[in-house]
């Protein structure tokens, strides 16, 4: 046993549990902001989306169904679009806003990541056809973004109703403006799934993205870096799965410190 396989001891698994328990975290600041939260708690939340992300990268090139993984994703986007718009209806909190939608940028890196492949494969094969068409797969997340442009551009130009269908629009299609952490992150999922032998490729790209985030003056957000250290631990294996149990954690603990927050600050 050489020295790299001794301390590759986590699993996929159990990396995902590791980035959930982060993420309640990051969300307990969130939530609890009015109350001023130690600033640790979302330093460390900056760990939960290149943790989804790398075993996003895992599990999409495993999966024997990448049609049902994608729709769960998209179900999965639709749903938080759903629920943090009702949520906050229903039970206003001027000092919360909540936009959490993780499932939208792990349903867009599937679907680069299916692209990449397909263009990959058409390029191999000089399917010339296949790779324009890959091509113009890629523009559709960016096209999709229109109508979430128009509306911030010319609220005040157009009608509530158009204004409206405009918004629907935005929510019911996934695109990269919407997709929480950016295209950065979609694209560093990607990268991910293309140097998965190469784990050192993969830290030197989360290393160069964080460095590039830190120059841009987001010193908070270039703290993702340190998912670079169980990355490292990662042993290439997939665990017990628990595949259900992300898809109900996700909604369900947002929910309750939303509820839990909004109370709490009535109270007080």
């Amino acid at each position: 046993m050489n020295n790299q396989t001794k301390i590759q001891i986590l699993n996929s698994t159990q990396l995902k549990l590791l980035a959930a328990f982060l993420m309640v975290l990051d969300h307990i600041h969130q939530t609890f902001i009015v109350f001023n939260p130690p600033l640790w708690l979302t330093y460390l939340g900056r760990l939960v989306f290149p943790l989804f992300l790398f075993t996003l990268a895992e599990g999409f090139y495993y999966t024997k169904n990448r049609k049902q993984y994608l729709l769960r994703l998209l179900y999965g986007s639709w749903g938080m679009t759903v629920l943090t718009t009702a949520l906050q209806i229903i039970l206003p909190n001027d000092n919360v806003v909540l936009m959490n939608n993780a499932f939208t940028t792990l349903f867009l890196t599937g679907v680069y990541i299916w692209i990449w492949d397909r263009f990959l494969k058409a390029v191999q094969n000089r399917q010339w056809l296949r790779i324009t068409t890959s091509i113009l797969l890629a523009l559709i997340p960016i096209i999709a973004a229109i109508p979430s442009l128009l509306v911030v551009t010319f609220t005040e130009n157009l009608s509530p109703q158009i204004t409206q269908v405009l918004l629907m629009a935005s929510l019911l299609i996934p695109n990269i403006l919407l997709a929480e952490g950016g295209f950065l992150m979609i694209l560093l999922g990607v990268v991910f799934y293309i140097c998965r032998d190469w784990r050192w490729l993969q830290i030197g790209a989360l290393c160069f993205l964080s460095f590039l985030v830190y120059l841009s003056g987001n010193h908070m957000q270039s703290f993702m870096a340190a998912a670079a250290i169980p990355m490292l631990l990662y042993n290439g294996q997939r665990g017990k799965g628990l595949k259900s149990f992300f898809y109900i954690f996700y909604p369900v603990h947002l929910t309750i410190l939303y509820i839990g927050a909004t109370l709490l600050s009535r109270l007080i």
